[in-house]
């Protein structure tokens, strides 16, 4: 396999023009795969480089109207790149408006006259006063000739691109049909007294030529404007990324710009100041807000050994950290570039739409001289002119090229904004499909580590009894112990030292606080002391997963604390909501069986397979899609891996930054299973906007060419005039993205 690179084209006006592209390059001696997005403006090649580089790359396309544009180097720069194609972007449409602008009020002009001139014939109004006539014959020629030399002029030379390298593009479709309907009408009143006797003189289609570049620039600029929109997503991570980081360097605070922040720098963090850099605390704690990573609004405290991600904002504390990550490493970078990767990948619906663009335009040209010289034989030549002309003019393949990547671009941003990174668009339709989704428990169903669940107390306060035992878990490394600190600290209870501290081997610790001696372990350490428990209750709690830590002094027992991997908050109405959907859940684990149904019926699974080893899990999803079941895997990517890669949708629960982003299909940041749900919804309302947009795409052209062609005159006297089939194929274009753009709205 060669190098892999993506670049940005310019030039590019039509799926056809996508077509071209990727036809040219593929050609190229060298070249393995290419593959041209028309939404995006980019091409993804992969090639030998050896055999080609960039210039040959340049060389092969630049004849054709179209350019390469290198990419800068992945990193701080990417801002600076994608502000300046932004900048230029909104200067090629302030370019366009001004032309739109400009021919806008000629177009109005001309609908009055043609406007005119049809209430003449339905006897509304009388013919036009002489003099005024006179001035519009005059005025039209000149009009139209600014039209087609002026505005125009990307569509003339579309045309010539066409006569001399044989590609045609939906540039070439309206020059063919501007340019013969300007000559008929040069011809008509170039030599209006000899032509008099063969052709009806007084009708010329200088009109149609204005209206029809008006409307269709008028279009190409409401799609621009609004193609803008749609790839906001990156932008606004890009912008989320920090210029500089306060460094210290030996005694010296020094600000740098983000390119020079090195691995192990001690970085100092202030209230209000964006985080640089991904790494862990050192010194002292905040709130941070992660809400443009995560989605999630509420503040995340983070103390010492606590992880902070680049682009997140400090809100109220100071703290320091070591920088972890740096440059293309941080988990925003790579956010960043799985954002755009998977907008400018192909979804396979796709597919169908790039196929009938790579023919179309040849297709529709062949069509409109057949037509032309059907109506050349049994019309006139007005009526053939004006088929001709309006052929070209509805038969553009624009709306079908936005389609799709329209609405991926809409999609896959909508969610990065909501904490869901979808790997490609092929992900994303399929997602829509899935009826059964395989969850792993510790980590996806559970929070995948210990955490204090509940505790009985006699004859103690309960914050005394906090107190107490964390006091003596403070000095253990066990992680029950753990999650009975992080309960105490969390609940802002002090600890005591504990002094004389003895480990019992194999039932627990002890050890003495202010002279009083205190036992804590299981039951058996309770019974050698002669107390007396409750096993029963205490083994039917073990039985669902909890441990057991009793706390005692030589006297009596003082509390039981119940220790377990609690279910997280929302699972249950994440299950709830898979269930409303249509869709079955799995869940798979290697923990014992009473644990495992205990979990599965708090949060209402319908299955649980217990017990099982990786294998099992990667066996388990084999079956359900030998059933004919798709199959979405959610899981922490390490032991799920093979159960991950089998399912047709491979989803990781990623926390922090410790998962690879890079190994599922989807990615789910802070492992907030609610977000499957919406990763779900997301890949639903997308590909119903997909589905919306092919709809209307196709059945423009299905209507308008017979239309124009003039099938339906000799049944019913319906004929579509070149101004309407401009009117009407600029605004299939505009109404596909608009109608990708609504995804936006949509709450998930």
């Amino acid at each position: 396999m060669g190098d892999f690179q993506s670049f940005k084209i310019k030039g590019m006006h039509c799926a056809s023009c996508a077509a071209i592209v990727e036809k040219a390059l593929k050609k190229v001696d060298g070249v393995e795969t290419a593959e041209v997005n028309y939404g995006t403006e980019s091409a993804k090649i992969s090639f030998d480089s050896k055999k080609v580089d960039f210039e040959k790359l340049s060389k092969v396309v630049s004849p054709l109207g179209y350019s390469l544009v290198m990419p800068k180097v992945e990193g701080h720069e990417q801002v600076s790149e994608i502000n300046d194609a932004k900048k230029q972007k909104l200067a090629e449409l302030k370019g366009l408006g001004m032309k739109v602008f400009s021919i806008m009020p000629l177009a109005l002009i001309s609908i009055f006259v043609m406007t005119w001139d049809a209430l003449v014939q339905f006897q509304v109004v009388g013919e036009m006063p002489m003099i005024l006539e006179e001035f519009f014959h005059h005025l039209m020629p000149i009009f139209a000739t600014y039209a087609l030399f002026v505005v125009g002029m990307p569509y003339l030379l579309g045309l010539w691109r066409f006569l001399r390298y044989g590609k045609a593009n939906m540039d070439t479709l309206i020059g063919i049909g501007t340019v013969a309907a300007f000559l008929y009408s040069f011809t008509v009143t170039a030599f209006e007294e000899d032509l008099s006797q063969y052709l009806d003189v007084n009708h010329n289609y200088y009109d149609v030529t204005i209206v029809v570049i008006a409307f269709i620039s008028l279009g190409k600029y409401l799609e621009m404007r609004s193609k803008i929109k749609t790839g906001d997503a990156i932008e606004k991570l890009l912008n989320l990324q920090a210029k500089t980081a306060l460094v210290k360097r030996g005694e010296n605070e020094v600000e740098v710009p983000i390119s020079e922040v090195k691995h192990g720098d001690i970085i100092i963090v202030k209230p209000g100041s964006k985080i640089p850099v991904d790494g862990v605390l050192t010194q002292g704690s905040s709130f941070v807000d992660e809400s443009m990573i995560s989605g999630e609004p509420m503040p995340v405290g983070k103390n010492v050994d606590d992880k902070v991600v680049a682009g997140t904002m400090n809100t109220n504390g100071s703290f320091e950290f070591k920088a972890l990550k740096v440059g293309a490493e941080t988990m925003l970078a790579r956010i960043i570039k799985m954002v755009e990767e998977a907008q400018s990948s192909k979804a396979p619906i796709q597919a169908l739409a790039d196929k009938i663009s790579a023919v179309f335009v040849p297709i529709v040209i062949v069509l409109a001289f057949i037509t032309l010289g059907v109506w050349l034989l049994v019309g006139s030549v007005p009526f053939a002119l004006t088929s001709f002309v309006g052929i070209l003019v509805i038969a553009c393949p624009c709306a079908m090229g936005l389609a799709t990547p329209t609405a991926i671009i809409v999609g896959v941003g909508k969610g990065a904004r909501e904490g869901i990174l979808v790997k490609d668009a092929a992900t994303l339709e399929k997602l829509h499909k899935v009826n059964v989704v395989v969850v792993d428990k510790t980590g996806t169903i559970t929070k995948g580590k210990p955490e204090l669940v509940s505790l009985k107390v006699t004859g103690i306060e309960e914050k005394e009894a906090v107190k107490i035992l964390a006091s003596l878990e403070s000095r253990s490394e066990h992680p029950i112990a753990h999650a009975i600190v992080i309960y105490a600290k969390e609940n802002k209870v002090d600890f005591d030292e504990a002094v004389d501290f003895e480990s019992v081997k194999g039932k627990g610790v002890k050890a003495k606080i202010d002279g009083v001696e205190y036992f804590l372990g299981n039951v058996k350490l309770m019974e050698d002391l002669g107390h007396q428990v409750d096993s029963k209750a205490i083994e039917k709690e073990t039985i669902e997963g909890k441990t057991p830590v009793i706390l005692a002094t030589k006297e009596k027992v003082l509390a039981i604390a119940m220790v377990a991997d609690a279910v997280k908050p929302e699972a249950k109405e994440a299950v709830e909501k898979l269930h409303k959907l249509g869709i079955r859940v799995v869940m798979l684990t290697g923990d014992n069986k009473n644990t495992a149904q205990f979990i599965a019926n708090q949060v209402g699974i319908d299955e649980v397979v217990a017990e099982v080893l990786p294998q099992d899990k990667l066996m388990k999803v084999r079956d359900l899609q030998a059933d004919g079941m798709v199959v979405a895997m959610a899981g922490d990517g390490v032991n799920d891996a093979p159960a991950l890669a089998q399912a047709d949708v491979g989803i990781a629960m990623s926390t922090g930054t410790d998962v690879a982003i890079e190994s599922a299909g989807i990615t789910l940041l802070h492992g907030d299973i609610s977000k499957l749900v919406k990763a779900i919804r997301l890949s639903k309302l997308t590909m119903r906007g997909i589905k919306q947009n092919l709809f209307w795409a196709f059945i423009y052209n299905i209507i308008g060419i017979p239309l124009a062609a003039g099938v339906f005159y000799p049944l019913f006297g319906w004929l579509l005039s070149p101004v309407f089939a401009g009117l009407a194929m600029a605004f299939s274009s505009v109404s596909v993205v608009s109608n990708s753009l609504r995804l936006k709205l949509k709450k998930l």
